[in-house]
């Protein structure tokens, strides 16, 4: 009886001993895989695996340093004949990846290697011309060859050697912005640019009937703004606790205005020292006018944290004998990116102003103020003060004729062009400094005093 028992432990031991996935491979078991390795376009896609196992019992799946972005289906794994669909995720990184697919049949193993290319990647997805129309470079990397073609008239698009693409404008002589596209294409894959460019300037003097045209500045002449115009300069929290430093045109070697495309753009920025710094210039600032009918055509900027405004100040005034609100503002325009493309006119005086909750305004969503341009104008009488946007009537604040309170416009004001940067109102939603730079640009300012 002992005998026996010690032969029955010496047999499943070498059971045992045969099961074990240690145990070396049976000459006679053949794994063969076709094609030997993936060379995978950056582009979602699938790749068939020929496996052949005379065993009849194999599998395969994808490493765990690729398996987040490659699968392996097995078909027919129970056959001498089978395949792997090998399935490979778009390529969003800006390398080339690899990883591999293990095919095994017991012990015996075979790696299949997985490349796969990096996508096709350009400098720039949009572009913004301006109406004069201009060359535009953009660099291009592509495993491949690649080819490009526009899809409208006015944009012609041409590849200067392997790694660059030159685009160009014609000029527009619309008074509102168009849109285009081109492709960029590299076997199957296809990046579409988007062409935006800016309206023509407005030329044409519309002069309200009664009045006549007594000054403006169409800034197409130089680069920088004329006598006329006055830089304010303030450090940020100035007033309503706005984050932009105001400087007399540029810093850090930037331009806060510049006149551009016979427009007058107002520049904010952050600076390498990391302050925010922007324009605010005021038009005869000691002269003004006294009434008239004053307009500008401006598109305003977009991000979380702008606050552009066309305004009205007195002239020469004393602020400690004639405060704010008392001494009067005459709000044209003003928007908050917060709120993209509600534009409001207000005014302000003691008896009517936003500290105390009375102020006089009115708003109205116009829909492309920040992708195209508008104007924005008030008229102003001994009577009342109305404000239009593109002619449209928005709000009217009449003289009550119950004095300064309630009309302090009685004396000279100048108008005033800025952009500002989170602040009260500006940054009440707060602000995302992803959006900077910003511009507000403005074709034209013009002012008409009656015959």
């Amino acid at each position: 009886m002992k005998y026996n028992y010690i032969l029955s432990l010496l047999f499943l031991a070498l059971i045992a001993c045969g099961n074990s996935d240690n145990d070396p491979q049976p000459d006679n078991v053949t794994l063969t895989c076709s094609p030997e390795k993936v060379e995978a376009g950056a582009a979602e896609g699938e790749y068939t695996l020929n496996v052949t196992c005379n065993s009849g019992e194999w599998t395969a799946f994808a490493s765990d340093d690729c398996s987040f972005w490659v699968t392996a289906k097995v078909l027919d794994s129970s056959l001498t004949k089978g395949q792997v669909i090998v399935s490979v995720k778009a390529n969003k990184e800006t390398t080339n990846r690899n990883g591999s697919v293990v095919v095994k049949s017991g012990t015996k193993r075979i790696m299949i290697p997985v490349t796969q290319e990096a996508p096709m990647s350009v400098s720039q997805r949009e572009i913004y011309s301006n109406s004069s129309g201009e060359n535009i470079t953009l660099s291009v990397v592509a495993t491949g060859d690649w080819s490009v073609k526009s899809n409208d008239s006015w944009i012609k698009a041409e590849k200067t050697d392997s790694k660059t693409v030159t685009v160009k404008t014609e000029p527009n002589d619309n008074k509102t912005s168009r849109n285009g596209t081109l492709d960029i294409v590299s076997g199957i894959e296809k990046i579409t640019i988007s062409v935006t460019q800016e309206s023509a300037e407005d030329r044409d003097i519309n002069t309200p009937e009664g009045y006549r045209l007594v000054w403006h500045d169409e800034f197409n002449e130089g680069t920088t703004l004329g006598s006329d115009w006055t830089h304010e300069v303030q450090k940020p929290g100035w007033v309503n606790n706005e984050l932009q430093e105001y400087v007399n045109g540029s810093a850090g070697g930037k331009r806060v205005t510049e006149l551009v495309d016979g427009k007058l753009s107002i520049n904010c920025f952050k600076g390498s020292d990391d302050k925010i710094y922007s324009g605010r210039v005021y038009a005869k600032v000691n002269e003004g006018w006294l009434y008239g009918y004053f307009e500008a055509r401006i598109m305003l900027p977009k991000g979380k944290g702008t606050w552009p405004a066309f305004w009205m100040m007195p002239v020469n005034n004393n602020y400690s004998t004639n405060p704010w609100p008392g001494c009067g503002e005459i709000d044209i325009m003003e928007e908050v990116g917060a709120d993209p493309n509600i534009v409001s006119s207000s005014i302000h005086c003691a008896a009517y102003n936003h500290t105390i909750n009375t102020q006089k305004t009115a708003s109205r969503n116009i829909g492309t103020a920040e992708s195209e341009y508008h104007v924005y104008a008030c008229e102003w009488t001994p009577d009342y003060l109305k404000f239009f946007v593109d002619g449209t009537e928005l709000m009217t604040f009449r003289n009550e004729g119950t004095g300064k309170n309630v009309w302090p416009f009685t004396y000279n004001f100048y108008p005033i062009l800025n952009l500002a940067w989170g602040g009260d109102w500006g940054g009440y939603k707060g602000v995302d400094e992803s959006a900077l730079p910003i511009t507000m640009k403005v074709d034209y300012v013009r002012v008409f005093q009656k015959k």
